[in-house]
């Protein structure tokens, strides 16, 4: 395993330029980088704080400012001690301002301003979180989404990634021996997903619900490798009935799970356009 420094320097939250570093560092195996984020830079002090902290862990720079007297001291500084210093947005930005012939804003942070995106994204995750497990169950068709699964398939989890996105989502567990509800079953505007995963990984990770949660007296009812194998089989049975599509997300992370939603959820909105032009 090879260690390294790593800078992220950005003059707003840092969401930006971690998420382009992680998705670039997984291409390098044996690569262990320590990550500094500086976030919020936004003057000539903090951008001294930051090349001072390069200079006593060296290694290469990525950064998102966009403040040209704030990035020069940041860029001539890696020069000097000889740093790959790369602005990930410029290239980005550079493509965009000659399509539409005008130059950009250069205002930092202002993906995360207080506008109706913003606003949209909280009711969507409150919406989530009002209809998770279940609940709210009349109130199933204000849902675009509707996730449906075994216990332990990510409903949870992806339901709250979507509502990031500005999804409203709610999801519906499947239980032995308990019938769905009719509301559910009705539903015709929501798009409902069946999500599913293999039994042997579902005990695995019951199991270890179990252990956490310090209850292990229902490991038979629960975690059985052959009830499971049961479960997993009905559910795929109804989602077949019912005419849901499926997502197996085994192999999935949450991220690529809602991604596969999102794209079901345009194809649908798409089809639906074409009826009402029809």
């Amino acid at each position: 395993m090879i260690s390294s420094h790593l800078h992220l320097v950005s003059d707003a939250t840092g969401e930006t330029v971690i998420s382009v570093a992680r998705a670039c560092l997984v291409q390098f195996e044996g690569i262990v980088p320590s990550l500094h984020n500086w976030t919020l830079v936004r003057t000539r002090g903090q951008i001294d704080k930051v090349i001072s902290g390069i200079h006593n862990s060296p290694g290469p720079v990525l950064y998102t400012l966009l403040d040209a007297e704030i990035r020069r001291p940041l860029e001539e500084a890696c020069g000097r001690l000889g740093l790959p210093c790369v602005p990930v947005l410029d290239p980005v930005m550079h493509a965009l301002g000659k399509h539409f012939e005008r130059g950009a804003a250069g205002l930092p942070g202002r993906q995360h301003v207080l506008d109706q995106d913003y606003f949209d994204r909280i009711d969507a995750m409150n919406f989530a979180l009002a209809h998770d497990d279940g609940q709210l169950i009349d109130r199933i068709e204000e849902a675009q989404v509707v996730l449906v699964g075994v216990s332990r398939t990510s409903k949870t989890p992806t339901s709250l990634y979507l509502a990031n996105r500005r999804v409203r989502a709610a999801n519906v567990p499947i239980v032995p021996d308990v019938s769905l509800p009719s509301q559910l079953l009705r539903a015709r505007k929501p798009l409902i997903v069946g999500l599913t995963k293999a039994p042997e990984r579902l005990v695995d990770l019951r199991r270890s619900r179990l252990r956490m949660m310090g209850d292990v007296g229902h490991v038979e009812s629960y975690a059985d490798l052959d009830a499971v194998t049961t479960e997993v089989a009905n559910a795929r049975k109804l989602f077949a009935r019912m005419g849901w599509p499926v997502i197996d997300v085994t192999r999935r992370s949450i991220e690529e799970t809602a991604a596969t939603i999102l794209n079901l959820l345009g194809q649908r909105s798409n089809t639906n356009s074409e009826r009402v032009a029809e």
